[in-house]
């Protein structure tokens, strides 16, 4: 069984990858609480402490809480402009021996034992190479197709190494 079809990734698949990659590990989780916890802090505070420290415990919450995600943003975009590889659409072809992505002349292949893991998002099929790098997949192009490509996955990898959310199909 094999599953082809062509993605191309826009800015807002790549905004939605990087929030994704930033906000789903430790550090991401720790600074969503640290805002959360400083802006209640300006709270608790105010009145009660010099306004410099009220302002100081906003403008960290704000830096904390939406700094990320607007450099996240500005990246993406950047991102998508500088590559010419990721402004052309790629061509995938998953099957038994693994995943081929092609675009004109050029060719990558990964082997299904060299998949680090895949994953599902409510907009994105990402297939990791590694801990950072992974090939971002709108799910949009994989349409119907997704639960092939989902059976390939299973029969491949590791259960460890999935986390194909079903209520994403």
């Amino acid at each position: 069984m094999s599953v082809e079809f062509d993605a191309a990734i826009t800015e807002k698949d790549m905004y939605q990858f990087n929030l994704y990659h930033a906000y789903h590990g430790f550090q991401g989780i720790v600074a969503t609480l640290v805002g959360v916890w400083v802006l209640i802090m300006a709270g608790i505070t105010f009145g009660k402490v010099e306004v410099m420290y009220t302002l100081l415990y906003l403008v960290l919450g704000v830096v904390f809480l939406v700094y990320v995600p607007v450099s996240l943003n500005l990246r993406s975009k950047q991102q998508i402009r500088n590559s010419e590889i990721l402004k052309q659409a790629l061509h995938y072809k998953i099957d038994d021996a693994g995943i081929h992505v092609s675009q004109g002349e050029q060719t990558a292949d990964l082997d299904w034992k060299q998949i680090y893991k895949m994953v599902s998002t409510k907009n994105s099929l990402l297939i990791y190479s590694n801990r950072v790098n992974a090939y971002v997949i709108p799910r949009q192009a994989v349409g119907q197709q997704y639960e092939k490509v989902v059976g390939l996955a299973v029969n491949h990898l590791e259960g460890y190494r999935l986390k194909l959310n079903p209520f994403h199909v």
